[in-house]
């Protein structure tokens, strides 16, 4: 019998096969790595607090506000529509020259994205009446809905913005930036009502989306224009954030007056713009790294799953801290206040925790990811090569 690691071994050289030699494995990983950003962002500046009995949300960037510089890392969204934007304007056009119709090719990518959605809805519905029927209190419920919706709303922008490539494949990313700018000039500085702001959960994210349109005509074949995108999105946002009032943290914080992220603000585009460029530079790096069939299979089963991790990793960590109350009220880390370092070091401690319970949820739900097999005629041989492998190309 062969050791898991000689079985990973040749996992991962099957998958390595499997994928097109024409494949900009780099876009893959810069995928994996928003996604992964994502991940650990809500687990590190996401704490539910046992309170009487119930549990509330408590931010550490609410007690420690010094913790600021690791949102910088760690809110990596813009690279997640950098790339959704590149891979759509480039499927669209491959689709278009295949002659495949609009209505088939967003049938495709919005099923891709929604599939897994309908899983989390139906088994939340299910917990959510259960914890009322048992006298949980509805406050620890309502906590608990937010955290697993507050992915979904990016979902919902993510799939506008997809359905709608044909009409800003080509728009040029200023215009959205611009939009960003009036709504908080207008929001800030004239008074504007708070409504007004959410026009920025569209125009804010269309920035970094039409940025990966762009990439995928070819605007970014030379580095000075991801340079320019660094440096002018690093040194807009600092001053924004050190002149303008702006919060430092890129992501919201209960309590505080302003959040740069719900919705967007031009601080946050700014960022982005920034993130945007680094992501470009790393493009290089990372298509070496690739080239390794054991890093490869790694980001490529990662992207093959990336909406169930995206969907299920804020259930994996409440199904830990739920669980925790079993042993204790006050495990540190996990129940207690998030106000100190050593709430951080004991945080750190539960992430393999945390990674171990979606790893379950992964087991349990990402065969609602993969597209309906369609059915063989009679007589026709099976494609007998694992899931994974016959969807690499497609991922």
């Amino acid at each position: 019998m062969r050791s898991p690691l000689a079985r990973w071994s040749a996992l991962a050289d099957r998958v390595d096969g499997a994928t097109p030699a024409d494949r900009d494995r780099s876009v893959d990983a810069l995928r994996a790595l928003a996604i992964l950003g994502v991940v650990l962002g809500h687990w590190l500046v996401t704490s539910l607090t046992s309170t009487d009995g119930g549990l509330r949300g408590v931010s550490p960037l609410a007690h420690m506000p010094w913790l600021a510089p690791l949102s910088w890392v760690l809110q990596t969204l813009a690279v997640f529509f950098l790339v959704g934007g590149h891979v759509a304007a480039q499927g669209y056009a491959s689709a278009r020259a295949r002659g495949v119709g609009y209505g088939s090719w967003v049938r495709l990518r919005l099923g891709r994205l929604f599939r897994p959605v309908a899983a989390v809805l139906a088994l939340w519905a299910v917990v959510a009446g259960g914890l009322l029927l048992g006298g949980a209190e509805p406050a620890t419920v309502r906590t608990l809905l937010r955290l697993v919706w507050s992915p979904l709303w990016f979902l919902l922008v993510f799939a506008a913005l997809t359905a709608a490539t044909p009409l800003v494949v080509r728009l040029n990313p200023v215009w959205p930036a611009l939009v960003v700018a009036a709504v908080d000039v207008w929001r800030f500085g004239l008074g504007g009502p708070e409504w007004i702001g959410w026009v920025n959960v569209v125009a804010g994210w269309l920035v970094p989306y039409t940025l990966g349109a762009a990439w995928a005509r070819g605007a970014f074949v030379r580095r000075r224009p991801a340079l320019l995108l660094l440096g002018g999105g690093a040194a807009g946002a600092a001053a924004l954030v050190l002149w303008g009032g702006y919060p430092a943290a890129m992501v919201g914080v209960p309590g505080a007056a302003v959040s740069n992220l719900n919705p967007p603000t031009s601080a946050a585009v700014a960022f982005g713009l920034a993130q945007c460029g680094l992501a470009l530079l790393a493009r290089g790096p990372l298509a070496r790294a690739m080239r390794r069939p054991r890093t490869w299979a790694k980001v490529a089963l990662m992207n093959l799953s990336a909406m169930t991790v995206f969907l299920w990793h804020q259930t994996a960590m409440m199904s830990v801290t739920a669980l925790g109350l079993l042993v204790s009220s006050d495990l540190p880390g996990l129940h207690t206040v998030p106000g100190t370092a050593g709430w951080i070091a004991a945080r750190l401690l539960w992430l393999p925790v945390f990674a171990a319970a979606l790893a379950v949820c992964w087991a349990a739900f990402h065969i609602h990811e993969r597209a309906p097999r369609p059915r063989k005629a009679a007589g026709t041989p099976r494609d007998r090569r694992p899931g994974s492998l016959r969807e690499v190309s497609h991922a």
